[in-house]
């Protein structure tokens, strides 16, 4: 894993009525030009329409790979907006991916501390935003969906901070791991309790898959190791 990658780009968005549907959302972002202040709540001037899906504590910084741009346009070539800041993420770089991120990692952006607290999931908006039917699909068969993450202290960052690695709970999983275990049907129960119990995992996916483990023992159906 890199210790530290660059800020390539910092996104942020207004709601505004997408393409062909009836309803608001802010994954149309445009690039910050100047400082912006990242707060608890997210970039300054960043908004969200459904806050149950986005934003807020536990949300507030979405970072995408720019390295996935590729990937799926390769795979959909006539989708639209397959560049950095396109799916709606605050934050974007090279060098990271969800092979190298953990849950609970902590790093330095700018004069801000954050930590990484969950992937992201994708939904409907992503195939309304590239007006090609499929690519959340993709995005989330393959888990290449991003991650977000919490503010631990406040702070102005630009385009060209450092992203640096601080440190990495001793209980944890990596993005592709929690994702390899969440697709699984029948996991084992060990890896879905590891996976739960990972350090700085959001509360509301600790809450399900430890529910989820729970579920699989009382009817036998967890898989093995």
């Amino acid at each position: 894993m890199n210790p530290r990658v660059v800020a390539d780009g910092l996104f942020i968005g207004q709601i505004a009525w997408l393409p062909g549907d009836g309803r608001g959302s802010a994954i149309a972002k445009t690039a910050v030009g100047g400082p912006c202040l990242l707060t608890a709540q997210g970039l300054a001037g960043d908004t969200q329409a459904d806050r149950s899906a986005h934003g807020g504590v536990g949300k507030a910084l979405h970072q995408y790979p720019a390295e996935h741009y590729a990937r799926l346009a390769a795979a959909f070539p006539t989708a639209r907006h397959l560049a950095p800041g396109g799916l709606g993420e605050n934050l974007s770089t090279r060098g990271l991916t969800e092979y190298d991120i953990c849950i609970g990692d902590v790093y330095r952006l700018g004069a801000a501390r954050i930590q990484v607290s969950q992937p992201r999931t994708p939904c409907w908006k992503i195939d309304q935003r590239t007006g090609c039917e499929g690519v959340a699909a993709f995005v989330a068969e393959h888990g290449m969906a991003g991650w977000y993450y919490r503010v631990l202290e406040a702070g102005e960052v630009a385009v060209g901070d450092w992203l640096e690695h601080l440190e990495r709970p001793a209980q944890t999983v990596t993005l592709a791991e929690f994702w390899r275990v969440v697709r699984d049907p029948r996991p084992p129960i060990e890896a879905l309790l590891r996976t739960a119990y990972a350090s700085g995992l959001d509360e509301q996916w600790a809450g399900k898959l430890s529910q989820r483990a729970e579920w699989l023992r009382n009817n036998g159906q967890a898989g093995t190791a």
